[in-house]
């Protein structure tokens, strides 16, 4: 067949040649039968999730020796949703109403996963996966099959797939497995988390039908990388790949050294690079890539993933293992970010014709003051021995960030009323997301420790853009002048008043923003853990001067096109 070239989503690094192999995974079609009574049905279910945590078990085992302890975690914790009272409670009322096991599995299952994707976040759609995993598993011990669907694989393949489970990837034999490619999947999920630890090139999101095109056998590369597949390739192609693969685990061994040292530009200045986080598997991550600490840890996900609000243990174990994997390093813990965008189902939120400018964020938990102090509760107990940080998002006036801060100092009071250990010192700070915000710095530099500027939120208020309009992409332009300005404006103002400055938004990790961040004085910069040894190693060329120099011609510059163009210049003269 001619030679075709696709294109998905870079998911783990890594050029692969190979033969393909077509997974498919064993039918759990559910065949039409009449219930036994609900205690019969509980009676299997039960039986079944028995199996299942056995053979959860033993995978544990299979990854734990491959992959070592952290990617074994992932099947600890398929064993404890097994055992979510949610998942039961569920299950019992569909059987109660006259459903099989089996099909009273298939609903309850659909269900979570389903209310987990339609939290439009990537972190709740790769659990979404995590719990059909499990369903899967259950449903087949339900149904009698083995697990043997891998079994076809005797000789060393690319895996083409719709989707790869966690379990699925688990067992992969490294020895026989040269890369995946799924039509669907995120960059999130524990599959592909498990490929990273393991070394396996992966693109996922390639779209519904491209498997139809690709018969067993068909010769591949896969570019895990760029997220290019090319199928039937030609002769000279393989060998412009070979090549290229050997080029980049030169540079990749150059970004390493980079990422094991702190950051310093050329003439020595200290910054320092941090990660953005929502969870203690990125936190693991971010280490191994080189972070310095934590800029940003999002709380949401302990809001959204369920039916009533978090408990302050449940917070403190997750935010206690956190901080236990950072070391000494520091982070920064954001105060929960919900709002009409993405409602958790517990609290009543009035349906809003703009809910990013309605009721979210510090006004919520200003509101909301038990939510508010059993998080803040939870955060000075997991920080206790650690370095950690309060930050508080959309803060756009004075007296928010007073009234925010006074809730800290009741909550430290309750704690040592009450002779539970908690850090009594932790530095407490605001993202710099409002156009408001970046005018009052001076005011709020009375009450806050430090500053972190979310670009992100900062470039939609500013230019009006809503940035998860599709209609409007092409306006969200971080790089505008209006933007640069009132980062530049945020930064002088906050350093004239003893205070440092970081940033956590997806501007602080691309390549084009780092050398005008830097010329305009940037401290810290946070950004997705992959991206740190890249930014490192670019931090490390650039001196001070030339930084300067590059920021006052990109603030003279009228356009975002144009500074764009610009910093586009200087980055080609770096690598040139």
């Amino acid at each position: 067949m001619p030679e075709i070239a696709l294109k998905g989503i870079p998911a783990s690094d890594g050029i692969s040649i190979g033969p393909s192999f077509r997974y498919i995974p064993v039918d759990l079609a559910i065949p039409e039968f009449s219930p036994g009574t609900a205690d019969e049905e509980m009676a299997r279910f039960n039986v079944a999730r028995d199996h299942a945590i056995s053979e959860l078990q033993e995978l544990r085992e299979i990854v734990f020796e491959r992959a070592g302890e952290e990617e074994a975690a992932i099947f600890e914790a398929h064993q404890v949703m097994l055992q979510d009272p949610a998942l039961e409670s569920r299950f019992r009322e569909f059987v109660e109403s006259g459903q099989t096991a089996e099909g009273a599995l298939d609903k309850a299952v659909k269900e979570l996963a389903g209310m987990l994707s339609g939290m439009g976040d990537e972190l709740f759609a790769a659990r979404a996966l995590d719990v059909k995993d499990v369903g899967r598993r259950l449903l087949r011990i339900l149904l009698g099959l083995p697990d043997t669907a891998l079994d076809a694989v005797t000789e060393p393949v690319i895996i083409m797939a719709e989707d790869l489970t966690p379990s699925d990837t688990a067992r992969l034999d490294p020895q026989l497995t040269l890369g995946f490619v799924t039509e669907r999947g995120g960059l999130t999920s524990h599959s592909v988390i498990l490929a990273r630890t393991l070394g396996l090139p992966a693109i996922v999101g390639m779209g519904d039908g491209f498997l139809e095109n690709i018969p067993n056998g068909t010769l591949v590369i896969l570019d895990g990388d760029s997220g290019e597949l090319i199928v039937s390739p030609q002769e000279n192609n393989v060998d412009r790949y070979i090549r290229t693969r050997q080029q980049r685990l030169r540079q990749r061994q150059i970004l390493q050294e980079a990422a094991e040292k702190d950051a310093y530009t050329s003439n020595g200045r200290r910054v320092e690079v941090a990660a953005n986080i929502g969870d203690v598997e990125t936190a693991r991550i971010a280490v191994e890539n080189g972070a310095e600490g934590v800029g940003l840890l999002r709380t949401e996900f302990l809001y959204l993933e369920d039916t009533k609000p978090p408990s302050e243990e449940r917070q403190y174990v997750a935010y206690r293992a956190i901080f236990e994997v950072m070391g000494e390093r520091r982070v920064i813990v954001r105060t929960l970010d919900i709002g009409g965008d993405k409602p958790p189902t517990y609290l009543p939120f009035p349906q809003e014709m703009n809910p990013f400018l309605g009721w979210r964020a510090i006004r919520i938990s200003l509101e909301e003051q038990d939510l508010f102090k059993t998080q803040l509760r939870a955060i000075l107990r997991a920080a206790h021995g650690f370095s950690g940080s309060i930050m508080f998002p959309m803060i756009s006036d004075l007296n928010e960030l007073r009234r925010a801060r006074e809730i800290v100092e009741i909550v430290k009071e309750d704690l040592a009323r009450e002779s539970i250990p908690f850090a009594s010192d932790v530095p407490v700070g605001i993202m710099v997301e409002t156009p408001a915000a970046a005018m009052l710095v001076d005011l709020l530099a009375q009450a806050s420790d430090f500053f972190s500027i979310g670009t992100n939120d900062l470039t939609q208020y500013t230019l009006a853009v809503d940035r998860g309009n599709p209609k409007v992409a092409g306006l969200f332009q971080p790089l505008h002048p209006s933007v640069l300005r009132l980062i530049k404006q945020t930064i002088d103002v906050a350093h004239n008043h003893g205070k440092w400055v970081g940033m956590c938004g997806e501007m602080a990790g691309m390549t084009k923003a780092i050398p005008i961040l830097l010329g305009m004085g940037l401290d810290e910069f946070s950004m997705s853990p992959r991206a740190i040894p890249t930014a490192k190693n670019l931090i490390g060329k650039l001196p001070d001067h030339k930084t300067q120099q590059i920021a006052a011609q990109a603030l003279s510059l009228p356009t975002a096109a144009d500074i764009e163009a610009y910093l586009q210049t200087v980055l080609n003269e770096l690598v040139d």
